[in-house]
């Protein structure tokens, strides 16, 4: 088991954690409709009562935090992962959250005349835009088709990028910001994408559904989440059901999985003054920790 420090407890479902100036971590909480921050002390407080499924966060370029939304999650006893759709579920979206109110705002709700699922994690490039994922909502007998995104933070142009997939889930970028890495949950598959220009793709071969390739996967039970990018080039993937945040070459080698203390680890981010601090949402049992990375995670680029 790894040396994982417990920093916080009793949230619902944490997910989507990020590092703060001041050393503190904002996160989601899927089941409590809310983001919270969490103060390097430990202390943890209501951030944003942003309501239906908060998932997926990232600062953005104007400071302000940018909200995958999957819409709203239904809960079941003994269950800590949502089982559908929330009653009231219409739609999932992107939101905007001001970083000093936590006052949100919906800035997309569909992409091309079809209603976003259930958006789930973001990454920013250089130029300001954004990627997206969305993992498609589960029901008792269907589910949605997931897809990758591209988006301006300013509300003004949403593109459909790769469609459709099965659960997309996790994105990352490479540190060059050629390749855009998207963690397949169902299957535990990871896909790596080719950027030919900001928003766009490369072409996929005839009758492909779009142009990715995949690069590892895991056997048995295992299911990826979301994942995080190292700064040597390296994807770190959280792991679910096996607990393990499981770190990936960019060539498809497992280099390392560390066991966490939690069936379910959903996300991890990197911080310090180093970037070996990494800290993990262990999302069965409603905590957040942290512990130190053997190597320093990517610089995002904003934030």
């Amino acid at each position: 088991m790894s040396d994982v420090t417990i920093m916080a407890t009793g949230f619902g479902f944490p997910e989507g954690p990020v590092v703060c100036p001041d050393g503190s971590i904002i996160l989601t909480e899927i089941r409590n409709n809310q983001l919270s921050k969490v103060t390097p002390d430990g202390k943890a407080s209501v951030f944003s009562r942003c309501g239906g499924g908060p998932n997926g966060l990232a600062f953005g370029p104007d400071g302000a935090l940018y909200l995958c939304n999957n819409g709203g999650s239904r809960y079941v006893e003994g269950y800590s992962m949502g089982v559908a759709p929330h009653p009231d579920y219409k739609f999932g979206y992107i939101q905007r959250i001001d970083a000093k109110t936590g006052e949100s705002k919906t800035l997309y709700a569909e992409a091309g005349g079809n209603k976003l699922s259930a958006p789930n994690d973001i990454v920013f490039d250089t130029q300001g835009g954004f990627y997206f994922t969305d993992l498609g909502k589960r029901y008792a007998r269907h589910r949605d088709h997931g897809g990758l995104y591209y988006a301006l933070p300013d509300g003004s142009k949403v593109t459909e990028i790769a469609f459709p997939m099965l659960s997309p889930n996790g994105c990352g970028l490479s540190p060059d910001g050629k390749t855009l890495y998207a963690a397949d949950t169902e299957g535990a598959r990871l896909w790596a994408f080719g950027i030919e220009a900001p928003g766009v793709l490369r072409k996929p071969d005839p009758h492909a559904h779009h142009s990715g390739r995949v690069i590892a996967g895991l056997p048995g039970n295992a299911r990826f989440d979301s994942l995080a990018v190292l700064a040597n080039g390296n994807i770190a993937v959280a792991t679910l059901n096996t607990g393990y945040i499981t770190e990936i070459s960019p060539g498809g080698e497992i280099v390392r999985a560390v066991k966490m203390p939690d069936q379910y680890p959903t996300n991890i981010c990197f911080g310090g003054a180093d970037m070996r601090t990494a800290y993990i949402t262990l999302s069965d049992s409603g905590r957040l920790g942290s512990m130190q990375w053997p190597t320093p995670g990517l610089k995002l680029n904003f934030g």
